[in-house]
This record gives C-alpha cells, structure tokens and sequence, in this order.
C-alpha cells in the first residue's frame, strides 16, 4: 500500500469513527444494510472470498442460498462497523442491554477459581462489544492482541478505541505479547484472543469443516503453560438490537503426550467449536480472507 492509499485508509477509518457516532441508532443501522448491499452487489474479492468460504460450511447450499448468505454475511460485517463506530459512545446500560450471553457459568467460575481464563473467539458477530460488556457487566479488565495494521495511525486508532473500552491491548508483532498474556494470566487475569486464522508461522494444523487448515497455537500454550482455563466463544445475531453469544465448555489439557501433541489436540478442539457456531449462524462468520490451505496458493497469502 503506498503512502497515499495508507492516508485515504486512515482518513476514511476516521471519517467514520467522527461521523457515524454522531448519527441516531436506527439512521446508522440503515446506513450499514445500505452500505452492506451495494457492496455485495458489485461482487468484489472479498465477497467472492466470503461466499467461497461459505460454501465449506454449507457445502450443500444452492448458487442462490449461497448468494443469500453472503448478503446477510456483509450486511452482519457492516453491522459490525456501524456498531464499532459508535460503540464508544454508548452508555454502560446500552452496553449490558447490547449482549446476552449463554452459559456464562463457565466464564464467572473459572474467574472466580483465580487460575487465570483464556476466551479465544472467531470472527463472529462484534467481540469488541462483548468485550466491552465484559469490562461493564462483569467488571473485569482483560487483555487482548491486535494485528498490526498499515498504515501505523490506523493501528493507532483501534488500540486507542479498545483502550477506551477498557482492554489492554498488545501488539501481535513488535513486542513479547506471549510472556505478557502468561503474567496476565498467573495473575488470575483474563485474556481474550481472536483464533480463527493463523497469522505466524507457529500456527497448528486442524480439519476445519472437513478441510486442514491452520490456527494459532497461542491459546493452547497459554492454557498449558499457565493452568488458564481455555473457554471457546461464539457470537451471533438475530433481528433485534441484542448480539447473542455462548460460552462453551472448557477445552482440557490432555494428560499425556508432548507439549505439540497436547497444542494439536487443543487447538483442534477450538476448530470444533468454533465449527460449531459458525454452522448454526454461518452469516455472522466474518471471514473475508483465504483460510484453508487449498486457497493458499500465492507465496505471499500465506502466513510468514
């Protein structure tokens, strides 16, 4: 990206982030589905992208279903800037009323327990708003990894605007985040990592939707290395103002094998349940990139 286009990024990131928090609710919601279809419309890489991952999925969906959901897909990932955009300036009761979600039992104890709690999320519905409700609702700081982006003011602006929610947020390159994460969580902390697509060259194979691909491995060696307990998240949305979501059951370090066997068995475990939700609610999977290894075909698609 050259300098100019890094400024025009930045620019319109901001435009946005100044401009659309200062609309109503509903004007903002129209605006994103607006946004959303003409987008879909013109049929662009990342739409392609999106409802070719779509098709792992549901790989018995009709050319029409598929098109279905790719439109729900973008008007779901607009949802989400929209909401991003504004979310710094909703109120403590928007924020709780803004997310509901199930079985949080797993999450309150294994916080209570004192041992540390790794949440690891795909890219599903809005986890900066359930980030946000957990820093409200339950009270609890935690701390997070963010991609690097280009240009650097446009990193710049999302530390600031997660900082702002109430997260600590690291760098995913640049800096020792890893031992960082371990202190947080020897601490009793909670961490909360996006682990649906690998951006390192330590990532763990796994069969995702019946096809290898590959995931970061960071959640499982914290978990194993701290005695944090790993809990898998999904996120959703249905036709009201409210995100949904679920905590699901811990995923147990195995008792046997090597470090990389147990990281392998772990992560694949994250896979099935990130596979899970993603299955029930495949329009609010937000993922617009190459994913499994048989789409990975250009050197530079792949992770470094």
């Amino acid at each position: 990206m050259s300098g100019a286009q890094e400024r025009i990024t930045d620019g319109l990131y901001g435009l946005g982030w100044a401009g659309v928090k200062k609309l109503p609710e509903p004007v903002a919601a129209r605006l994103g589905r607006t946004i959303a279809d003409a987008v879909w419309k013109k049929r662009g890489k990342g739409v392609l992208r999106l409802e070719a991952n779509l098709a792992r999925v549901v790989p018995d969906a009709s050319p029409e279903h598929l098109a279905r959901l790719s439109k729900a897909g973008m008007r779901s990932y607009l949802r989400y800037w929209m909401e991003s955009f504004r979310l710094p300036t909703w109120s403590k009761d928007r924020i709780r009323d803004g997310f509901t979600p199930q079985d949080l039992h797993h999450l309150v104890d294994g916080l209570a327990a004192g041992k540390g709690v790794v949440l690891a999320l795909p890219h599903m519905g809005n986890y900066d708003l359930a980030g946000a409700w957990v820093t409200t609702s339950l009270e609890t700081p935690f701390t997070t990894v963010a991609e690097r982006l280009r240009p650097e003011t446009l990193y710049d602006r999302f530390v600031a605007y997660r900082e702002g929610l109430g997260m600590e947020v690291l760098p995913h390159t640049g800096g020792a985040a890893f031992g960082t994460l371990a202190r947080r969580l020897r601490a009793g902390g909670l961490v909360c990592l996006v682990a649906d697509r690998d951006l390192s060259s330590s990532g763990v194979e796994v069969k995702f939707f019946g096809e290898p691909t590959r995931m970061p491995a960071g959640p499982a060696m914290l978990a194993q290395q701290t005695g944090a307990l790993l809990l898998p998240v999904t996120l959703w949305y249905d036709d009201s103002a409210v995100m949904r979501g679920r905590v699901h059951p811990p995923v147990d370090v195995p008792e046997t094998g090597t470090r990389a066997e147990k990281t392998s068995v772990m992560t694949q475990a994250l896979a099935d349940a990130f596979a899970t939700g993603i299955a029930d609610h495949p329009e609010d999977w937000h993922m617009l990139q190459r994913l499994w290894l048989a789409d990975l075909t250009d050197f530079e698609e792949r992770p470094a």
